[in-house]
This record gives structure tokens, sequence and C-alpha cells, in this order.
């Protein structure tokens, strides 16, 4: 029999975005740690910046959980190796909890996760009660917890809130309606950790508030299993790629990072920013980020911007995903009109707008197979570079973002989730992905 690792676990969702889900997630991992607890945090579906919060809260590394991007015996075989060693399991859902194919619902029925559904109660009374039974019942089948109330305006609002409640939905409790507590956002979601000088005492205020409610005390263990996951092959033994990680360039995975390492990479980390060349490296990976935010400092280092036209030049490997590939455009307008020239690798130039440019689950396939991820971006092609192939949109098919291959680089609006295809993965970064 296969073995099975019992931990407690629950699943935060919402009736959709901006409900604050983040921040309660953040705030019982806080708690939870700060009582001597082992907490490990996932976040439903790709994102970058959420699980960043919830690594400060936990103090432990935060994977995607996703039964298409990720899979379904990956995502098992993570909850388990997490089920092991910790005392809680917490996991942030995406939008709302039927929102997406799959869903942070299909998540939590596959895994038999309790459900704790928050709602933003800041603009009503009663009603908060018909949008908790909704939930509670749009699918019996789910393991629904209760509700938790955020953005609450006073004892009295409270009281309304709990009144309103059927008899089956249990109340979870409540935060205030606080700007100690609140995580700023901007136009791609919440600020990263490093740029919020006073985030452990939001974290903290946070989680003194959920003493007094019932998820003070732990939810009832639930069973994991291993899934089947075989080891990557070896196949980027010796092979050194230089990773671009600095605050204009932080939206990649820890599992496309750990999954490089599994398959013999040695990773060496550089700073566009700051950094006058490449690391001796055979490989270039540009990951996504906020390089609009950070335009003059990244057009003022030409001998960083040299050094990319060389390993270029030389026909070694570059894999670049959103912000990373906006990088080596010939240039890049922010949102206040400021156009700076870049590398100049790919020839196309790009602006940012102010509405979404992209946003999805898509897939490419290359001649190993399908590599999966997602897009999600303000910016837009002012002239559009020849593209070698499309990604498809996920789940209903379509056209999606375009991948430039020119040799040996590889770009595209595409943030890849590596481990989806670990062999197709390794052609990228050996430069021979057609």
């Amino acid at each position: 029999m296969a073995d099975i690792a019992h931990c407690p676990a629950l699943l935060i969702s919402a009736p959709a975005s901006g409900q604050g889900k983040t921040t309660l997630v953040a705030a019982l991992a806080r708690y939870h740690r700060n009582r001597g607890k082992n907490v490990r945090v996932f976040k439903t579906g790709p994102d970058f910046l959420d699980p960043k919060i919830h690594e400060q809260a936990s103090g432990a590394p935060v994977h995607q959980l996703d039964l298409w991007m990720v899979g379904k015996q990956q995502c098992k075989q993570m909850l388990y190796e997490a089920a092991v060693e910790a005392d809680l399991i917490l996991v942030e859902g995406v939008m709302g909890l039927f929102d997406g194919d799959p869903s942070s619902a299909d998540l939590a029925e596959f895994f038999d996760l309790p459900v704790a559904a928050l709602i933003d109660a800041g603009a009503m009374a009663q009603t908060f009660g018909a949008v908790a039974q909704g939930l509670a019942t749009y699918r019996r089948q789910l393991d629904f917890a209760g509700v938790f109330a955020n953005r609450v305006a006073s004892e009295g609002h409270c009281h309304m809130l709990k009144e309103s409640l059927p008899d089956h939905v249990a109340w979870l409790g409540h935060l205030p309606r606080d700007a100690a507590i609140t995580l700023p956002e901007r136009h791609l979601g919440l600020h990263q950790p490093d740029t919020i000088a006073d985030l452990d005492d939001r974290l903290n205020a946070a989680a003194a508030l959920i003493a007094d409610t019932p998820l003070a005390e732990l939810p009832a263990p639930v069973a994991f299993h291993p899934g089947q996951v075989a080891a990557p092959p070896p196949l980027l033994r010796g092979i050194r790629i230089a990773v671009a990680r600095d605050n204009a360039f932080s939206f990649v995975y820890p599992a496309n990072l750990e999954v490089l390492r599994a398959m013999g990479a040695d990773l060496l980390f550089f700073s566009p920013l700051t950094d006058p060349t490449l690391p001796e490296a055979d490989c270039l990976y540009l990951p996504g980020g906020y390089p609009e935010l950070h335009l003059d400092t990244l057009a003022n280092n030409e001998p960083m911007l040299s050094a990319i036209r060389a390993h270029h030049q030389a026909g070694k490997a570059i894999v670049a995903e959103c912000g990373g590939m906006l990088y080596l455009l010939e240039s890049l307008a922010d949102s206040a009109g400021n156009r700076r020239h870049l590398a100049g690798v790919i020839p196309a130039a790009a602006a940012m707008q102010k509405k979404l440019g992209g946003l999805g689950a898509q897939g490419a396939t290359f001649a190993a197979g399908e590599l999966r991820g997602h897009t999600f971006h303000y910016s837009r092609f002012e002239s559009e570079p020849a593209f070698a192939l499309r990604a498809l949109r996920h789940p209903r098919g379509g056209n999606g973002e375009g991948v430039y291959r020119n040799g040996s680089l590889t770009a595209s609006y595409v943030h890849w989730y590596l481990p989806s295809n670990p062999s197709a993965a390794a052609a990228l970064f050996r430069g021979t992905p057609s």
C-alpha cells in the first residue's frame, strides 16, 4: 500500500478576485508560524507575486498547484511531500471559487481539501448570507468549511453578517477594514515584498487578528498520497545557465529552477540592473518581471546590453519570457511614454498600456511535445516580430501568444512552467527546441 501522510489543510477561496484572499492566507500562515508551527503554503494557478508574500509570511518556499499547467500527479506529489513535514497546509485559490477550467473548486474536490470562503463584506450587510449560501451549495460535493468576512466596518456590521448566515454555513471570523493590514497593489498585482518596507509589521498585525477567530485552531487533517512523478532526465548536465534575478526580473517559478538543477544545470544568478556583464555561461534565462519600472536603469547599463548582444551573436541559447523578452527588443516605452532603446536582439518595439494585453493558460508544441505556461501582461507590440509558432489557449483553443525563434533564441510573452515537459524545456536551454 502506498504511503499516506496526514496534515491539517485548508483552501481559502472567494466569490471573485480582489476579496483579500492573499491577506487572509498570509495572516493565517504568519499566525500559526508564530505559534511554532511548520506552515506550507501553495498558490492555485499561475502567480508570481502572491507566493512571494506567502513565502515571507510562512518562512517556506511557495509552489503552484494547477491541475492543467502543473499536472495532477505533480500537484499530488508536492502536497504529499509538504504533508510529511508540515503542521499545516494552506492553499490560496485563484479568482472566484468556481472560476476557470480547472478551478479552485476542482482542485479542492480532487484532493478532498476543505474550503473556507472569504467574502469582502465592505459594501454589503445581509446579502452576505445569500452569497455564502450560494458558495456553500453550488457544488454540494465540496467540503465547505464556512465563510470568513473581510473589510468589516464595526462590531454592529459584524453582527449583521453573522446573523445573515443560514444554519448550515459556519462563521469562521472576520478581518476589519484597516489600512495597517492592507497589502499595496499595482498593475500586475501586489507589490513585491522587498518594496514594502513595513511588510512584516502588516503581516504580524493581520496575524494578531486571527487569534480571536475559529481559524486560530488547526483544521482537521487531510490524507495525502504520493504522486506518480518520474525524475527528469539529465539533459542539461554540465550546462551553465545565467539567470537574471533582481527587482526588474523576478517572475520565475521556483519549480522551474528546481527542474533545471535536477536535469544537471548549474545556475548562475546575475542582475541586469547593476552587473556590468554576464557570468560565464552557455545559456541565458531572462524571466519576466517589471522592466518598465526600471527602464532608464536597464537602458543605461550599456555594458550589460552589449554582453547580451555578444552572447546572442556567439550562437549561445537564450530563453526569454514576457518582461525578459521586452528587454531584448529594440525599444520599450513605459506607461508615461518614456521610450528607451534596449538590447535590440529582437527586431520589434513595444509599449506599456493601461488595459490588459494578455491573460490565461497557454501551451506551445515543440519537437519534444507540449510545454505549458501562462500569459499576463499590460504591454503590446508596436511592431511585431515574425513568430515561428503560436501557443494555443487553454481550455478552449484558439491562437495564443507568438513564440519568436532566431537561432538558439526563444522568446515569448508566455511564462513557461518548465516541469510540465522537462525534455522540451531542456531543448529550449540547449537552443534546439524546434
